[in-house]
Formats: C-alpha cells, structure tokens, sequence
C-alpha cells in the first residue's frame, strides 16, 4: 500500500486517537490498552514499509502518549524520578532528535567561525572577551598559570556562583525558542563563537593543551548541556511555527511539555559541570596529565551516552521489530 492511501485510510482513526489521548473525555484503562494495540499495530506497518517517513514519528508519539497514560497508575507506585531520566526523558531525546542535531550542527559551525576570526582578526578575541579578561589571561600565562582565572574565590562561593550563572545561560538558551527559536539561534551561536575564539587565543599564546586540560574538565558537560537546553529552544520553537495537524496551541502546550523535560533533565548535569569547575579545575595544572584526560573523557561519556546513544536502546527496547 502507497503511503498517501495508508495515511488517507487511517487519518480518521489517528485523529480520534489524539482526541481521546488530548481531549477532555476520559477513557478507562482498557479502552485506552485497546487504542495502544492498534496504534502499535500501525506503527510497525509504518516502520516496515515506510521507516524514514514522518507518519512513523507521528504514529510513535502517540503511542508513547498512550503507554504513559496506561502505565500512569503503575509509574506512580515506582520511583517517579527514576522513570523520569531512565525512561521518560530518553524517549522523549529519541523523539525530538533532529531538533538536537541541528543544534551540535550549530554548535560545530559556531565554533569554526569563532576560530576564523580570531586567527584572520587580531581584535576580534579582544572585541569578544573584553579587554580586561584578555590582559588578564595574559597575565596568567606568563606567570605560568593560564587557567588560574579558575582559582578565584573559595571552592563554595565558586560552586554556587558558577552554577547559578550556567543555569541562566541554559534557561535563556531554552525559553528564548518561543521566540521562533530565533532567540536560541543567537544565543548559541554567540557563545559558540565566544568558545572558539577563546580556544584559539590559547593556541596563540601557545598554551593549547593547558587549557584544555583545565576548561574542559567541567566545560564537557556544560557547553555540552548547553547544546542541548538549545535543541529544547529548537523544539519550542518548531511547535510554535510547526503545529501539524494540532492547533498552534495545543501544539505550542505539546512542545512546550515536552521541551521541559528535556531541559529538566539538564540540569543535574550543569550542577555536576559547576561542582568540578568550583572544586576540580581550579588544580588543573597540578593535576597529572592523565587524570585531565580521564575525567574529561570520563565527563563527555557520561553525558554523551545518556543523550545520544540511551535514547535509541530505550526506543527499540519498547518498540521491538516485528
């Protein structure tokens, strides 16, 4: 069957589908076990016969709207948190992934172009970062210590600064999406570009490898945080501009729940980010090298697998081929 007569052949369904997930008339437990099967039903003949199409990404959104519904009761006898990072917020990344991608896309290209104009613009670290911060980095390297900047202030008073400024970079990085994702566009895209003419200004001043010995020890999860509390701007903005076959305001409150969570789930990261820039970095230089390596790679694979590789084996352990 050609995809157009599948969709024209269950459309009326799907919709009454969304009605009885969304609307206001409430269905018991195995009227809404019996809309699960069907659609389940619909969603595998979709994967088999269209798998890149966006009737799949429908079809899946719903399912999963109905399988939180069903198992709502039983969740709540269960760690509710737990269920929240090990299940809820994975299928949720899954869902919404594309919107995460064309943020890391962002992020990458950002970066190069913040790369490019410092190596061709001798100004353009100085424009970005501020004369001030610049003659005192520069003032560190000489004294052999280019990351001491890091030092300042006590390890408390550092922790909970630094956090509570990371956190609102990452709230204005998410709710500025309502805006279009416009507004996350340039927030992003502004520190991106702050980030790589800052990394470049290391590799001038010929101390590369202690800089990011040092800022990449809580810089891995929290630029990387960052990145994707921009793909939940993303995904505000794309339900307001992109309602499909929902209204702009039920598609606007469907964004917007589910963006929430995403970002939610952030912030444990960026508080882990804050606690090794306030306690961790600050002895960087007198770290061994190795063990600058193992907690950045250690930092990076943690967060790296929760948001890019878990998502994937918690869809395909509840969705398996048929």
């Amino acid at each position: 069957m050609r995809e157009v007569a599948f969709i024209k052949q269950n459309k009326q369904k799907w919709l009454d589908f969304e009605q009885a997930i969304f609307g206001k008339a409430k269905k018991n437990p195995d009227e809404m076990a019996s809309l699960y099967i069907h659609l389940v039903n619909d969603l595998s003949y979709a994967q088999t016969y269209y798998p890149k199409s966006k009737t799949v990404v429908y079809l899946n959104y719903l399912a999963s709207q109905i399988y939180q519904k069903i198992y709502k009761t039983k969740r709540e006898e269960k760690n509710r948190l737990v269920y929240f990072f090990s299940t809820e917020v994975p299928l949720l990344v899954y869902q919404y992934k594309r919107y995460l991608k064309y943020a890391f896309i962002l992020f990458f290209a950002s970066v190069a172009i913040g790369v490019v104009s410092a190596k061709y613009d001798e100004n353009f670290v100085r424009l970005i970062l501020g004369d001030s911060y610049v003659n005192m980095t520069l003032e560190n390297i000489k004294e052999g210590n280019p990351v001491a900047v890091y030092k300042s202030g006590s390890n408390w008073g550092s922790f909970i600064g630094i956090t509570l400024n990371n956190l609102y970079v990452g709230a204005r990085c998410y709710i500025y999406g309502v805006f279009g994702g416009i507004g996350t566009f340039l927030v992003l895209i502004q520190n991106c570009i702050m980030l790589g003419s800052f990394q470049y200004f290391f590799y001038q001043q010929g101390v590369f490898w202690q800089s990011v010995s040092g800022i990449w020890i809580h810089g891995s999860m929290e630029i990387f945080g960052m990145v994707i509390e921009a793909g939940c701007g993303f995904i505000l903005g794309a339900s307001i501009l992109f309602p499909k076959t929902y209204s702009r305001l039920n598609s606007f409150k469907i964004g917007f729940k589910d963006s929430l969570k995403i970002f939610l789930s952030t912030i444990p990261f960026t508080i882990a980010a804050g606690f090794l820039e306030g306690f961790i970095t600050r002895y960087a230089i007198e770290m061994p090298g190795w063990l600058n390596v193992v907690i950045i790679l250690g930092t990076l694979s943690i967060i790296g697998f929760y948001f890019l590789v878990y998502p994937t084996f918690v869809f395909k352990k509840l969705n398996p081929p048929t």
